[in-house]
């Protein structure tokens, strides 16, 4: 490319392309979405109430599973998506390492161990042929993770886990809007899970979801949901002595979802359609923009992906830049386009170094990490924003470019 036609970098003395700070994620609420809000507060419901039945009511219509249960986040979801597998004391767990580290810390929380499986090359989702070599006899469940709102190979993963007799709990924190094969993601693992995370495409603040299409799960997943405490005479131990009476059958915790966040999330959900429409819009005018810039890979998505992404992340080639990532991160910073790295690799962090878990196990993973960047996508971007972000980034590869 040529320096000369975008000019020196800020960080290097140059003008930035922009005055302002464009983030890399913000939330979209609306004047209806503000008013769903207002309608809860004025109600006789706060805490989990008919909001939140509606919607489970709408997820399971999205989806097509028979069954949702709304708990205050996506680490919630998993973590009794784990309980409800049966995940004990020295069972292991198989995910990824290119994600948030719930995904792993919702097996630790059962007493469980978390196996970290390698990524595909190019698609940067967990590797299904990674995830057969590193099934045991302690192997209890399986969660792949649907990295930047693209699935990893379901069908795939689907099999190894019928074959093994694995539970299969797909994280989808940031995939609601994506379809797999024609049909939105929920459908395939033996439990989905979802998040609401103001950064994610739909957001109640907090809040998440685990869809299934299992009875037996499902009553666990209330059960876990709620302390482990029922009033379900079925479910007791003991005969009820009256209405006032209730059991806790388990150890699990509070994570009920208030009717205030359900309020803002069904208002969302009216508007994912046009949510995913943007975020498809953006990534494929990234795409274009990108991929014939030698100093970048972009993502590659399995046959099959319909995805709706939660984030853009770019892979920087070190082999065709003179800087490293740190300083092409802090020139984008410069730029005024904020920017962010998804994920450090989660065996990294001390504490599952103090588990004994060391560097070196995914080599595919830690070499992605080394060198992404993620970049600014959510659906309130204008056609300007989205010019000023591909502005930033081909001027620090023409100025960076080897």
């Amino acid at each position: 490319m040529d320096r000369e036609k975008y000019g020196l970098p800020a960080i290097e003395g140059g003008t930035p392309v922009r005055e302002t700070n464009i983030e890399y994620a913000h939330q979209d609420v609306n004047d209806a979405d503000v008013a769903a809000v207002a309608e809860v507060l004025k109600s006789d419901f706060l805490t989990t109430g008919p909001r939140v039945a509606e919607m489970e009511k709408r997820l399971c219509e999205l989806t097509g599973a028979k069954y949702a249960v709304a708990c205050s986040s996506d680490t919630a979801a998993l973590h009794i998506a784990c309980k409800a597998a049966g995940m004990k004391d020295g069972d292991e767990g198989i995910t990824t390492p290119i994600t948030f580290a719930a995904s792993a810390n919702c097996m630790l929380y059962c007493g469980g161990r978390p196996v970290f499986a390698d990524i595909d090359r190019n698609t940067w989702n967990i590797s299904a042929p990674d995830i057969e070599k590193k099934v045991t006899e302690k192997t209890r469940v399986v969660i792949p993770v649907d990295y930047t709102g693209a699935t990893a190979d379901l069908d795939e993963v689907r099999r190894i886990c019928d074959e093994h007799s694995l539970v299969m709990i797909e994280d989808a924190a940031h995939s609601i809007g994506t379809f797999y094969k024609g049909h939105h993601i929920g459908k395939i693992a033996d439990m989905t899970t979802f998040s609401f995370h103001p950064a994610k495409t739909i957001t109640g603040g907090e809040g998440g979801c685990v869809v299934t299409d299992s009875e037996e799960y499902y009553e666990k997943l209330m059960l876990f949901r709620t302390h482990a405490i029922t009033r379900k005479q079925s479910l007791m131990r003991h005969e009820s002595p009256g209405p006032w009476y209730y059991e806790q059958l388990d150890l699990s915790m509070n994570y009920r979802l208030t009717d205030i966040q359900a309020g803002l999330i069904v208002s969302q959900l009216n508007r994912l359609e046009e949510f995913s429409a943007r975020r498809k819009a953006i990534v494929a005018r990234y795409n274009r923009e990108f991929e014939d810039v030698p100093q970048l890979i972009i993502q590659k998505e399995h046959e099959g992906v319909d995805a709706t992404r939660h984030l853009y992340v770019l892979r920087l080639d070190p082999l065709r830049l003179s800087c490293d990532r740190r300083r092409f991160f802090e020139a984008m910073w410069a730029e005024k386009v904020i920017c962010n790295v998804h994920y450090i690799p989660t065996y990294y962090f001390p504490y599952y170094e103090d588990l004994g878990y060391e560097k070196g196990i995914c080599p595919e993973a830690e070499a992605l990490y080394d060198n992404m960047l993620t970049i600014p996508l959510y659906p309130a971007m204008t056609d300007g924003d989205v010019s000023d972000v591909i502005l930033a980034v081909k001027k620090l590869c023409a100025y960076y470019g080897i």
